[in-house]
C-alpha cells in the first residue's frame, strides 16, 4: 500500500447485487452483506462506519483506494481489507466478483475499546487494503455462514463474532503499552448475569444487552464469562434453553411449538434440532422417558450434572 494518485482506468460504474444481508436479524452495532460486483469503478465518500470486506470468488486484478493511500493487485480469495469510519474509499474490479462485508458502527468500536482499556475518544482501526490476517478471515467466514444458514446459531453467537471483530482490529492498531488487562469475572455478577439468562430464554437475548446486565463493556463480558464459565456466552444460553425445555417435558404437558417458543428457540424443529446436538435426545425420547422407556438412565444422567453457578454450562450429554 503506498500514497500516491490514483486514476481509475474505467468510468464505466460498477453495480453491487446484494445476495444476503443480516438487516432483518436485528444485530446490535454491525450487519454483514454478501454481494455480487460487476466489472467497473465505486466510490464511497465519508464512509460512515467501518467496512471490512473479504473476497470469496476467483482471482481478479482489482485496485482500492482509502484517503490516500492506494493498492493495486491479483486480489485472490481471502484476501481482506479495512475501511474505517470516516474515510473517503473507492475500488476498481477488472471482472466479476463476490465479496462478503461487514459494517461496524462506531458504537461497537468503542464498546470493544472500553473492554481493551482503550480511550473510546482516541482508538481507532487503522485502514488495511489486501492483506492476509487467518482469524479476521475466519472470524469473516463464520458471519458470513450465519448470514446465508436457513438455522442460524442466533443473535447472542452473531454479536459475539462482531465484538471479536471490532476488537481483533484494534488489537492490530494499537500499541500493547496502551491496554490494560482484563480482571476476572466477580461471582457475583456471574450470578447476576446467569440468573438473568434463565429469567428472559424466551427473549432474543443480546450481548449488549447481558452487558447492561453485568455493567461491563460487551467485549470485556464476552472474554471474562468464557474464562470462568469455559464455554462461550452464546452456548451456555443454547445449554440453558435445552436444559430447560427437558425439564418442562418432564413436568408440564404442553405443545412442543409452544414450549420451543418459551424455551427461546425459533420453531419446534429448531428446539429438536438443538435438543439433539446438546443432549443426544429428541423431544419424543423425552417425552418416553417419563413412561419408563429405553432413554430414561441417559436422561436422568443430564438432569444430575448440576455444580455450584456453573453447573448448567456444562454439556449436556
Amino acid at each position: 500500500m503506498e500514497d500516491r494518485r490514483w486514476v481509475p482506468r474505467t468510468e464505466t460504474p460498477m453495480q453491487l447485487i446484494v445476495r444476503e444481508s443480516s438487516r432483518d436479524r436485528h444485530w446490535t452495532g454491525f450487519h454483514a452483506t454478501i454481494y455480487d460486483t460487476t466489472p467497473g469503478y465505486f466510490e464511497n465518500r465519508r464512509t460512515g462506519v467501518t467496512m471490512i470486506s473479504m473476497h470469496l470468488s476467483e482471482p481478479l486484478t482489482a485496485a482500492c483506494r482509502c484517503d490516500n493511500a492506494v493498492s493495486e493487485r491479483l486480489r485472490v480469495r481471502g484476501d481482506l481489507q479495512v475501511v474505517p469510519i470516516g474515510s473517503d474509499a473507492a475500488w476498481e474490479h477488472a471482472a466479476s466478483a463476490s465479496e462478503v462485508a461487514i459494517f461496524l458502527e462506531a458504537s461497537l468500536v468503542h464498546a470493544a475499546a472500553e473492554g481493551l482499556g482503550l480511550d473510546p475518544e482516541r482508538a481507532a482501526i487503522a485502514p488495511s487494503l489486501y492483506f492476509r490476517d487467518p482469524r479476521i478471515e475466519h472470524l469473516c467466514w463464520a458471519l458470513k455462514h450465519e448470514v446465508e444458514s436457513d438455522d442460524p446459531l442466533g443473535r447472542l453467537y452473531a454479536e459475539s463474532l462482531g465484538m471479536a471483530l471490532a476488537t481483533h482490529l484494534l488489537r492490530r492498531s494499537a500499541s500493547d503499552g496502551s491496554r490494560r488487562g482484563p480482571a476476572k469475572l466477580s461471582q457475583r455478577r456471574l450470578r447476576h448475569v446467569i440468573t438473568f439468562i434463565d429469567e428472559h430464554l424466551s427473549h432474543d437475548l443480546s450481548l449488549v444487552e447481558l452487558a447492561r446486565v453485568a455493567n461491563l463493556s460487551p467485549s470485556h463480558l464476552k472474554t471474562l464469562f468464557r474464562d470462568a464459565v469455559g464455554l462461550p456466552l452464546h452456548q451456555h444460553v443454547i445449554r440453558r434453553r435445552v436444559r430447560y425445555a427437558i425439564d418442562t417435558i418432564l413436568s408440564e404437558d404442553l405443545p412442543l411449538s409452544e414450549l420451543a417458543l418459551r424455551a427461546g428457540f425459533a420453531n419446534q424443529s429448531h428446539m429438536a434440532r438443538w435438543m439433539r446436538r446438546v443432549a443426544g435426545l429428541t423431544p419424543s425420547d423425552v417425552r418416553r422417558a417419563t413412561k419408563g422407556a429405553e432413554p430414561f438412565a441417559r436422561l436422568s444422567s443430564v438432569r444430575t450434572q448440576r455444580r455450584p453457578i456453573v453447573s448448567d454450562t456444562a454439556p449436556i450429554d
